[in-house]
């Protein structure tokens, strides 16, 4: 049974980098076919894909989000990574690490299997 657990600060002023850490436990972050993704969901508003990180290594971003995100990883420490350049007040939201096993990498949040519990991140000075 994958688990993921985000860890992060929870609160962020306008115009720093968010960074949040998702830990991986029951399975490898580089095993074949495994996405692993952040998902986040403003309040009031529906979840959104973020980006993804590959098994292998290659990293997938959601346009409107491409130029403010970057998705890395630790091998040795099973772990992956979000960087949100430039926050506004709109990044408020529950932040969410998941993974989904498939062929090609897949926006839809519907159809990831495992989730981490969510953390919240608040940007506000």
């Amino acid at each position: 049974q994958v688990q993921l657990q985000e860890s992060g600060p929870g609160l962020v002023k306008p115009s720093q980098t968010l960074s949040l850490t998702c830990t991986v436990s029951g399975g490898s972050i580089t095993t074949n076919y495994y996405y692993w993704s952040w998902i986040r969901q403003p309040p009031g508003k529906g979840l959104e894909w973020m980006g993804a990180i590959a098994y292998s290594g290659s990293t997938y971003y959601s346009p409107s989000l491409k130029s403010r995100t970057s998705i890395s990883r630790d091998t040795s420490k099973n772990q992956f990574t979000l960087q949100l350049s430039s926050v506004t007040p709109e990044d408020t939201a529950v932040y969410y690490c998941a993974s989904i096993n498939t062929i090609v990498v897949v926006p839809n949040t519907d159809e990831y299997d495992y989730w981490g519990q969510g953390t919240q991140v608040t940007v506000s000075s």
